[in-house]
C-alpha cells in the first residue's frame, strides 16, 4: 500500500492514484446531484459567484428550488458547520435541472452556454475527491466511495483511468497546472 502523499501543502490519499473512475452519465443520470443528506460544500467566494449567477439560472430551476432560494439563500451551514448549497426535500441540490430523465447542474449549463463565468462549486467538479481544509492551511484530498458511483468505477476500470487523470481539469482549476504536473510525476514514480 502506498503512503499518504504530500505535494506542497496538499495531502493526498493514495487511492487517488490507484483507484479507477470515470463518470458514466448515461447510466447514473447525474444522480449525485439529487442524493445525499446535504448540499455541495462551497466557499464564501463561491457563494458570491453563485449569487451573481442566479438570474441566468433562475428559469431552469424548479418552483420548489426557487422557493428554497428565496427563503434560505444559496447556502447554509450543515451539521458540522460547513457551508453547503441549499437543498430541496432534504436531498436535491437547488441547482438541479433536468434534460429528460438526466439531472444537470443549472450553474454548469448556464456557464457552458456563455451566460455566466462561474462553472459550479469546485467540490462538485472534484467529485469523487473530497477536500478537507485544516486549521494550519493544509488541505487533505480523499477518494470518496459512494455506491451510486459503481458504474463510474466500472467504466474507470474498463478505461484504466485513475481518479487523478479523470479529474485533471478540476484539479488544475483548484491547485494549478504546476501542482498537477508534480502530482503526475509523483504518480509515475510511485506506480513504476
Amino acid at each position: 500500500m502506498l503512503p499518504i502523499l504530500q505535494i506542497g501543502d496538499v495531502l493526498l490519499s493514495p487511492d487517488i492514484l490507484t483507484e479507477r473512475f470515470c463518470c458514466d452519465y448515461e447510466k447514473c443520470k447525474g444522480v449525485c446531484c439529487i442524493e445525499g443528506n446535504a448540499g455541495a460544500p462551497v466557499t464564501i467566494d463561491e457563494i458570491g459567484e453563485i449569487e451573481e449567477s442566479l438570474d441566468a439560472v433562475w428559469g431552469d430551476l424548479s418552483a420548489q428550488a426557487q422557493s428554497v432560494l428565496d427563503r434560505q439563500g444559496v447556502a447554509y451551514p450543515d451539521p458540522e458547520g460547513e457551508l453547503v448549497t441549499s437543498i430541496v426535500n432534504g436531498k436535491d441540490c437547488v441547482f438541479t435541472c433536468y434534460d429528460g430523465e438526466n439531472c444537470l447542474c443549472a450553474l454548469e449549463k448556464a456557464c457552458r452556454a456563455g451566460k455566466t463565468k462561474f462553472l459550479k462549486p469546485i467540490s462538485c467538479s472534484l467529485y469523487p475527491i473530497r477536500e478537507k481544509r485544516f486549521s494550519n492551511g493544509t488541505v487533505g484530498l480523499n477518494y470518496n466511495r459512494w455506491d451510486i458511483c459503481r458504474d463510474a468505477v466500472k467504466k474507470g476500470q474498463e478505461l484504466n483511468l485513475p481518479v487523478y487523470r479523470f479529474l485533471e481539469e478540476p484539479l488544475v482549476r483548484r491547485f494549478g497546472r504546476e501542482w498537477y504536473d508534480e502530482l503526475c510525476e509523483v504518480a509515475k514514480e510511485l506506480l513504476a
